[in-house]
This record gives C-alpha cells, structure tokens and sequence, in this order.
C-alpha cells in the first residue's frame, strides 16, 4: 500500500509542476482535474472519505468550472 501511495505522491508533484509551468493557461486549468483526482484517491487511500468527497465536489466540479468560465469571458487568445 504504501507503494501505491508513494507513486501517487510523485504523480502529484508531477501534476502540480506541470499546472505551474504550463504555458498555456488553458492547458493548465485542464490539468486542474487530474490533480483534483489524484487528491481524492489518495483521500480514499487515508481513509478519509469526507476530505475525499469535498474534494472532488469542489476541485472538479466547481474551481474548473469558474476557471473556464472566466478564461472564456476574458478574451484569452491562445499564443500562436
């Protein structure tokens, strides 16, 4: 288990790095799931299943929804 975990961990970091450094903000806020995603699992791992629900409702669900929704009412043009 605790390998699991650990891989799950560099996987993170790895996500996080890769929203950081992107760029394109776009691409960014796409990666923003995945990262959410790897958050719950590892919740469920910690056996937290509350952190883990609250987690997803509100990384997946709600943060990427404003970030597109304001990325869209901006005007961002992609960098061609």
């Amino acid at each position: 288990m605790h390998i699991i975990l650990n891989l799950l961990m560099v996987f993170l970091l790895f996500t996080a790095f890769f929203m950081v450094f992107a760029k394109d903000l776009s691409t960014s806020v796409i990666a923003l799931p995945i990262f959410g995603a790897i958050l719950v699992i590892i919740f469920v791992i910690l056996q937290a299943p509350s952190a883990a629900l609250a987690e997803a409702v509100i990384t997946a669900g709600l943060t990427t929804g404003f970030f597109v929704i304001a990325i869209n009412k901006t005007e961002y043009r992609r960098n061609e």
